[in-house]
């Protein structure tokens, strides 16, 4: 016999419910638990489930179709079943105005009393046993639920209704999916009939996280060439020299008026712009003269110290490092200086320097003032046993005879190796270093 479908009453003020959509057609086979359709209360909108399995077999409302309470709507039972052509009305098998077909396949019996619960203060609220599975599905608790049975009993439509007002409004397969997934259906935002999760939905948001997770595969290359030595020396130095750094800032005011004077003199005689690196090296190698105990090397056991002073001159180059040498600093002005560093960068730079010119160093600068770069711990170039690493010149605020003044000042930093020489003589040719660039007439004596 056929079962009727009503239009249920999932509050205690309901009376009218609208019907948004049927999910079955007429002919469609029908499985208890399947979405039959969806209604909205005047608070809600809820998907009903089929109480009995069979064939869809009428639909007597369509969308946005008002229907009492109780009417009943539809019919489920065997394929090609006779049933009225127009509703009946309301279902004279319900109880009027009170309870809804969802709660009519639970018999009485099955209710949970009072006396008959447990201790458990869960278990003592009046509940039909198709609640309380609800209740559990749903991970919703029973204590929170306000029942809209006889003397306030908690039933099925209760829960479904307080589920609806908790949970994002999402299809049943939606909900699957998004569980199966373990994607939170409270962080989407659905594409459905009035904001709805759909599958779609949870499916976009399952690809994002796949696409957002996904291992990117990183670039890979054989170190090669120039880079294969660069780190084969710089390993073999960390790993042999005891480096020891130490820094200090020097006052580059009057280096700045001693190259703004030279200038015009150098280009005149050379054609070529004196550079701050140019004065640099002749410091140095003023400083380096005056303190031999940093121009040093060692072979083997033995600590070679070197008369002349050979700078080697760290110029980046695609890919690497080179350092040329410019020799003899101690014996060339700077004029000779400013044309032999500007010819080893370029020879740098464009791949054409001599073996012979990347030989011999004492004693190496590296210039990183072109960068934001203050200081840093270079890494010496053995044999040497000394490295000096430059940074900008910077407007700094400093005290200058008790008073506060703007000066351009530069850190440079000296990393040498503690097996050639101590700390006192490293600093002492720091120190020097400092009051030739904080000097500079010293260059020119």
């Amino acid at each position: 016999m056929a079962k009727e479908i009503f239009m249920p009453k999932l509050s205690s003020t309901m009376e009218v419910g609208t019907l948004l959509q049927w999910f079955k057609e007429e002919g469609d086979s029908i499985e208890i638990g399947e979405p039959l359709f969806e209604i909205m209360t005047d608070k809600i909108n809820i998907e009903v489930e089929a109480y009995d399995q069979g064939v869809l077999l009428k639909k007597y409302f369509h969308e946005d179709d008002q229907v009492p309470v109780n009417q009943i709507i539809g019919y489920i039972g065997e394929k090609d079943e006779e049933v009225p052509q127009t509703s009946p009305g309301i279902s004279g098998d319900t109880e009027a105005g009170s309870q809804g077909p969802a709660e009519d396949f639970v018999p009485e019996k099955e209710e949970v009393s009072l006396e008959a619960a447990a201790a458990n203060n869960h278990e003592k609220i009046r509940a039909t046993p198709a609640a309380r599975k609800q209740a559990r599905m749903n991970d919703v608790e029973l204590v929170f639920i306000q029942g809209s049975g006889p003397k306030g009993r908690i039933q099925k439509r209760d829960v479904l209704a307080h589920t609806a007002y908790s949970l994002p409004k999402a299809t049943p397969l939606a909900r699957k999916m998004a569980a199966s997934e373990q994607v939170p259906l409270n962080n989407l935002q659905g594409s459905g009939v009035n904001g709805k999760i759909i599958k779609s939905d949870v499916s976009t948001a399952v690809i994002k996280r796949t696409s957002s997770t996904a291992a990117v595969e990183p670039n890979r290359r054989q170190m090669s060439g120039m880079r294969k030595i660069i780190a084969k020396r710089m390993s073999e130095s960390v790993n042999t020299a005891p480096h020891v750094t130490l820094t200090t800032d020097a006052d580059m005011s009057k280096v700045k008026e001693l190259r703004t004077s030279l200038l015009p003199v150098i280009e005149k005689q050379t054609g070529l712009r004196l550079s701050f690196t140019d004065i640099l090296i002749k410091a140095a190698g003023t400083a380096l003269s005056r303190h031999l105990g940093v121009n040093v090397s060692i072979e083997g056991e033995e600590i070679i110290q070197h008369e002349q002073v050979h700078i080697g001159l760290a110029v980046a180059v695609e890919d690497g490092l080179m350092v040329p040498v410019i020799k003899d600093i101690n014996e060339k002005g700077l004029a000779q200086i400013t044309e032999d560093a500007k010819e080893a960068g370029k020879l740098a730079r464009e791949n054409k320097l001599h073996p012979n010119q990347l030989k011999g160093s004492t004693f190496t600068i590296s210039n990183l003032g072109m960068y934001s770069i203050d200081a840093f711990t270079p890494i010496i170039n053995q044999p040497e046993s000394a490295i000096l690493g430059v940074g900008r010149i910077l407007d700094k605020p400093v005290a200058v005879e008790g008073s506060l003044a703007v000066r351009p000042m530069m850190t440079l930093s000296l990393s040498f190796d503690h097996r050639a020489m101590d700390g006192a003589p490293a600093a002492a040719f720091l120190t020097e270093l400092k009051y030739i660039l904080e000097n500079p007439f010293e260059l020119l004596v």
